[in-house]
Order: structure tokens, then sequence, then C-alpha cells
């Protein structure tokens, strides 16, 4: 159960507690609209979180804690470059610059100090995604006890207060006024032998944190300690890095967009693209985003405009090409969409995906023969022992027995099901085949199996309403047709058509009337509907 709420009303500290003590696995993500962040539970332990927009200091932290030189460091980017998908420490790892356990190390600091950042934020709002998992890979394994964490956590917001008196920015510059090793009886922290040598009066407090390798709280902690005991003082402030110009303010935009996506918040992912094409109109990536988000919610119409915003070189990439297609295939402009799905499949002749879209849109084309040839380049376009997608078996299924193959319709209903026992498409393809073949018995047990499944299939609850319609069980079929409809409001004229049936049946007229408009809105040739309509309505006068 997902879980939200204020910030103002309910502290972070107190979601974590309650996410620990319930032993919950899930993500929270929190944001204050200027920035995001995230934290993964596994059975109530921290396991990974992060805050977007601050920077990813393991190579340095490990640099300047002289865990590994400034040139292994070099080597290893350069690699992780060739190696896009390899994350750094692990690269590090494997070159031997340090152990398993001083990387586990360092990470849970990273994550930690995350964590502690996201405490002291008052405003904002979360939100508890239960059973999520990070889902990157290579990622280290790491678990940390939350409760240290509060405990932690707590007393650093406590301090802060107080260092906040002497350390209002990490902009500020300090510089030494007094040397504290030069007098008798002064002990100085770990911490404060680091910065020590910095505190010249050239270099801010956040760059204190990058040269002394320490964190944003230790090393202000420090400055303080030595602030308010005289020996250094306030020399300058640093100008703020700017953050509003147009690049920089794209990037933001763009990074926080992709990072509420990731957690599932569309309407602020949206917001945030929006905000990117308000500085640039044809940012690609903004559009291609946006066009994304308004596949998943059912607006293809939407989705074509943002391509057609796009730069060319963006609109016509694969992944443009695919999705564009797509959306031409849920407008039912199939001839425009098997045009963009023939280049697809010319840039991309080996991918099974390309001729499978491609397959989808012939068969909903009524090219059935083509399509079954798209069908059967799917399978040649894969490695051996790799089975096609389960979507696959749903379309393939279908083409054959509408080409009258009704054996190989059978064994790609039998293949896909040993192969996809509990997906929904295949379950009621498979039937509706059994069923025309007067194999009712198998067919509903098919249907009933579909119905179980999460998420359920409409077209399930409609076939096993036709079923009960057919057998006279008024009541069932009813109960089916309704739950169709609620998942599917615009199934299909047939379903309201039935239903106004059902209801006249039962001497309720409005309901029956109401029906037969809705199917007449989908179908307005429906000439059975009409009539019914027409009957009633002059019963009704008379």
């Amino acid at each position: 159960m997902a879980i939200e709420g204020q910030l103002e009303d309910v502290g972070l500290a107190d979601i974590c507690q309650l996410l620990a003590m319930g032993r919950k696995t899930g993500c929270l993500t929190v944001t204050d609209r200027s920035s995001f962040g995230y934290i993964y539970f596994d059975g109530g332990r921290v396991v990974y979180a992060n805050v977007l927009n601050r920077p990813d200091r393991l190579g340095e932290l490990l640099v300047r804690n002289g865990v590994i030189t400034r040139d292994e460091l070099s080597a290893a980017m350069e690699q992780q470059a060739r190696e896009p998908g390899r994350r750094l420490g692990r690269i590090l790892v494997d070159q031997g610059s340090f152990t398993e356990e001083e990387l586990v190390r360092y990470i849970s600091i990273q994550i930690a100090e995350a964590v502690y950042h996201l405490f002291a934020w008052e405003r904002g709002s979360f939100h508890f995604d239960p059973d999520e998992l990070p889902q990157e890979e290579g990622m280290v394994p790491v678990s940390i006890n939350t409760e240290s964490l509060l405990l932690e956590g707590a007393r650093r917001v406590d301090e802060w207060s107080f260092i906040q008196k002497k350390v209002s920015s990490m902009e500020l510059i300090f510089a030494l006024e007094r040397d504290p090793k030069e007098e008798e009886g002064v002990e100085l922290t770990p911490e404060q032998e680091k910065i020590l040598p910095l505190l010249d009066g050239s270099r801010s407090v956040a760059e204190l944190v990058a040269e002394s390798g320490l964190v944003e709280f230790d090393t202000a902690k420090a400055v303080y300690g030595l602030a308010q005991a005289g020996f250094a003082q306030r020399v300058g402030e640093r100008e703020a890095p700017r953050k509003e110009g147009r690049a920089a303010g794209m990037g933001q935009h763009l990074s926080l967009g992709a990072a509420y996506e990731r957690a599932g918040m569309l309407e602020d992912a949206a917001r945030e693209y929006r905000s990117a094409l308000e500085i640039d109109p044809r940012q690609g990536t903004a559009r291609g985003r946006l066009a994304i988000l308004a596949l998943r919610e059912g607006r293809p119409a939407e989705a074509l405009d943002h391509f057609a915003g796009s730069p060319s070189e963006f609109r016509d990439s694969y992944a443009a090409i695919r999705n564009r297609a797509f959306a031409l295939e849920l407008l039912e402009r199939h001839e425009e969409a098997l045009l963009l799905l023939e280049r697809a499949v010319e840039l991309r002749p080996g991918d099974p995906e390309a001729h499978l879209a491609r397959g989808i849109v012939l068969f909903k084309d009524r090219k059935v023969r083509r399509a079954r040839e798209a069908f059967r380049r799917v399978r040649a376009a894969l490695p051996d022992g790799v089975s096609p997608r389960s979507l696959f078996y749903a379309f393939a299924i279908l083409a054959a027995a509408a080409d009258g193959d009704w054996e190989e319709a059978l064994r790609l209903g039998r293949e896909g099901l040993t192969q996809y026992p509990e997906d929904g498409a295949v379950l009621v393809n498979l039937g509706a085949l059994l069923e025309y073949r007067g194999e009712n018995g198998a067919a509903e047990a098919l249907y009933l199996r579909a119905v179980s499944q999460s998420p359920t299939p409409a077209q399930a609850h409609k076939n096993l309403g036709d079923l009960a319609y057919r057998r006279g069980d008024q009541a069932g079929a009813r109960a089916h047709f309704e739950r169709a409809v609620r998942i599917d409001a615009r199934l299909g004229d047939d379903v309201y058509l039935k239903l106004g049936n059902l209801a006249y049946k039962d001497g309720d007229r409005e309901n029956a009337t109401h029906f037969w408009r809705k199917a007449l809105e989908l179908n307005p040739q429906n000439e059975v509907v009409r009539t019914n309509l027409e009957t009633s309505e002059a019963s009704a006068g008379r």
C-alpha cells in the first residue's frame, strides 16, 4: 500500500522509523519541487539513497582519503567511459585498487550522507511505493540499520542549528587567525587536523569539502569549532554558482523529470519536461519523454504532436520511429504506422521487436498473410533457445486462426501457454480458439484463469459473459459484462447491446435504453441496437 503526505505534517525521520519498524520494502521518494531524493528500504533497512544534483563524489572521497591514487581514479573513469554499463566502484575493485570491504564502507557513507541531507528538509512531499528495489546493474549490496541513521540524523539536525550560527553558507571563506597547534592544551579533532592546512583565506567551505575528502557536515562542524574558539575567522564569501543559466536550467529540469518519471510521479515529470521546453521548445529529450508519457496515459494524438515538434535527428531516430508507429496504431492509422515500421525494419533488420510490431499492425489492418510472415521473421531474428514475448503468441494465435490454419493456431496457443501460463492475452486468445471449435468447457477454464490475473483482461470477462448469456445464465452474464466495461468502457458495442437486452428482460427500460445508446455511440451502424431502441420507445409511447 502506497503512503504519501507532506513533510510539513510528518517529519521524514518519523516516516523512516515507521517503515523500519514495519520491516517494509520499497522506495520512499521525497521532493520539494526544486530537488528530489529517494531512499530504498529492504525489510526495513536502508539499501540505497540518493539526492538529485548532489554530485557523486565516490572517486574524490577515495582519493582524498588516500584509498586510491589520482592516476587509478583517472584510469577507472576512462574504462567507465568505454563501458558505460559498469559502475566506477566495481571497476576500481576489479582493478585491485582497493578491497570490496572498503568499497562497501564508502558506498555506505554516501548513502548515509544522502539520508542525513533529506532529514534536514522541512518542506515538500513524500511518497512510498512498496516492493520496489533499485534496478541499477552492478550495484554494491549495502544494508544499513535505519535506527542508527535516525539517531545520527537527529544529532546532526540538532548540531546544525548551532553550526549555522558561524557557517551559514557553504560559500563562506575562512582563514586562520592563529595556529591552535602553537597553543598549549588545545586538542584538535581529526577533521580539524585535515582542514587546518587548507584554511588560507582562499577556499570556501564547499572547496574545503572537495579538497579534504570529508563530508559536508564534518567539514562545517570542524570550521565551526575553530571559529568558535577564535582560531579561524570569516574573511569573505564566494559568489554562489549560478544555477539558472540556460544550459544549467535545462539540465536540472531534465534530471528532475527523469527522476520523477522513475518514481512514477508522472504529473511532476511532465511539469519538469514542459519547463525544459519553455527554455528550448525543440529540446529533443523533453519532447520525447512527454510523447512517451502521453502514450502511457492513452493520448496518442498528443504524443504525435510532441514528436512533430522535436528536431528531425531525434524524430527520425529508431526509438522515435517505433513510438510514432505505436501512436498511429492506437489511432487506427494503420497504413501510416506500417510505413514507419518498414523504416524501422530497414534500420534494424535483426531486431525481433520491429518485426513483432509490424506483424501486429498488419494483423489489425487485416493483412493476415503478411502478418504471419512478419511473425515468422520474429522467430528468425531471435537467438537460438530464446522464446518470443507473450505478445507474439497472443497475436500469432489470432493470425493463424484468421488464415484458417487451425492446427498452427492451436500449436502456437499451447506453446504460448507453456511459456506464459499466467498471461491474460494468451489465455483469452487460446480460449477463444477453443470456444470456436466448440470446446466451451476448456475455453471457460482458460477465461477463469485469465480473470484471476493482474491486470485482468476485460475481454476475459466479456467472453465469460457471452458463455453465460448463451446458456441463459442472466445473472452471471450481467456480472461479467459489468466487470468488463468497468475495466474498459470502450470494449465494444456488443457488450452494451447484451447489457441492454438483459435490462429489458428485467423490465428495466431506463437502463436498457442507457446501454443501447452507449452501444450506438461506439458503433452508429449497429442496426440491431437502433431497432431495439425504436421498439422500446414505441412501446413506451403506447
